[in-house]
């Protein structure tokens, strides 16, 4: 009796899961194809100027969310993720709702910055619903659990763009903000979390010790670093895609088509995540993800060369198809490695590296672009794409590790 109560409310809690990344996905995505043309409004600034300033601004939320994704998964092996999730969810919502109102790019800077601290929705749903979840069908999974977000990203650019065209921006980040509350406010009355019970002679880790494990762990490592290069890959275009948009079109609704090529990637992420998770818990989750950074690879470098609108939309689509299996591939191998007692604090420090990718991204983007041009930005990321596959084949070619008994290892290390 108890089992089947406990799989009806997993069930319900990943429904509820769903729902709200994709509610908090869509809206938090709104913002992002004119956060340029935002800065822009603040004053009389140069090309170069904005570009930076875009960079620096969409990656500073990630510097505080860097350091507090430890704690936050640490705090949630103790005292379970659903107060994390309302947490973030009513601070990424007020963060937002006073985005809108602000004047300068300094203060729009310091919020970002504010919100970093309370940021991590999607994240920790992730790993809340991982730490339910069989290794077996991690991948499945997390990948279906992505759609939920990519459904999201696929239509909040679009409908951002439409709203700050139609309406302007301080409009659009009240409708933000109200969304988030809303699944803010769903997770709270709707979730019914299960803690996990830790067996009578579970062992305690110190952080020291499970970092320390980490770095000592090879594929857990270089996985986490992966993850890192291909957030900085992914994100150092994003917040520039609505200036090389206006580049390639003369519609002076440049919101609303820097929403829809960004909604292209989404479209591909939609599509296919689910069928590379499920391939990753069929054949192996490193050869998929091989497969899919060379994919990535293959799929950027033609952006620099675009003459047309449309053809940047087609390979974003594309794009989107071999990125959409990235995130629950990683997440699954670091899930798979890691024992019961630390998930919540490994998919902090695993969430830890997708923030620092999110960091160096847009702020190495906004410099590359500032200097070179927006088209070289896609050469780096193609060779970051590039220089993951080559650290994952030449992890795959050693000899496999137990990270329990490298962590056994560490603490022993630690005491003598």
């Amino acid at each position: 009796m108890k089992e089947g109560i406990y799989l009806v409310n997993e069930k319900r809690n990943f429904y509820i899961i769903w729902i709200s990344n994709f509610l908090v996905a869509g809206t938090a995505t709104m913002i992002m194809p004119f956060l340029s043309l935002y800065i822009d409004t603040m004053g009389d600034f140069s090309d170069s100027y904005v570009q930076k300033w875009s960079g620096f601004v969409f990656g500073i939320t990630f510097v505080s969310a860097f350091l507090m994704s430890p704690i936050w998964g640490r705090i949630a092996d103790r005292f379970g993720y659903k107060p994390i999730l309302i947490i973030t969810g009513f601070g990424i919502s007020i963060s937002i709702l006073l985005m809108g109102f602000v004047h300068s790019v300094e203060a729009f800077f310091l919020l970002r910055l504010f919100m970093g601290v309370v940021t991590g929705f999607i994240p920790t749903s992730l790993a809340f619903i991982s730490s339910q979840t069989p290794k077996e069908v991690a991948g499945k999974t997390l990948g279906t659990l992505q759609m939920g977000s990519v459904s999201g990203t696929l239509f909040g650019p679009v409908l951002g763009g439409f709203l700050a065209d139609s309406f302007g921006f301080q409009y659009t980040f009240v409708i933000t903000s109200a969304v988030i509350a809303f699944a803010a406010i769903l997770i709270m009355v709707g979730i019914r979390e299960t803690k996990n019970i830790p067996a009578s002679d579970a062992h305690v880790y110190s952080r020291k010790t499970v970092l320390s494990g980490i770095i000592h762990h090879r594929l857990v490592f270089n996985v986490m670093i992966i993850t890192a290069l291909i957030q900085i890959g992914n994100f150092s275009i994003q917040p520039l895609l609505s200036l090389y948009v206006s580049g390639l079109s003369d519609s002076s609704q440049v919101a609303l088509l820097a929403g829809i090529t960004f909604s292209a990637a989404g479209v591909g992420n939609l599509l296919f995540a689910r069928k590379w998770g499920q391939l990753g818990d069929s054949i192996g989750y490193e050869k998929v993800l091989s497969f899919l950074l060379i994919l990535a690879f293959l799929f950027i470098i033609p952006q620099a060369f675009v003459t047309e609108l449309w053809q940047l939309i087609i390979l974003r689509l594309l794009f989107g198809i071999a990125v959409g299996g990235l995130v629950p591939i990683t997440t699954a191998l670091v899930r798979r490695e890691s024992p019961i007692e630390i998930q919540g604090e490994m998919m902090g420090y695993n969430t830890s590296f997708r923030f620092f990718g999110n960091i160096i991204g847009p702020m190495l983007g906004g410099i590359v672009s500032g200097y070179i041009g927006i088209s070289s930005v896609f050469f780096v990321t193609g060779a970051l794409f590039l220089l993951s596959y080559l650290v994952l084949t030449s992890t795959r070619k050693k000899p496999d590790q137990d990270f329990e008994k490298v962590l056994l290892n560490e603490e022993a290390h630690q005491q003598a």
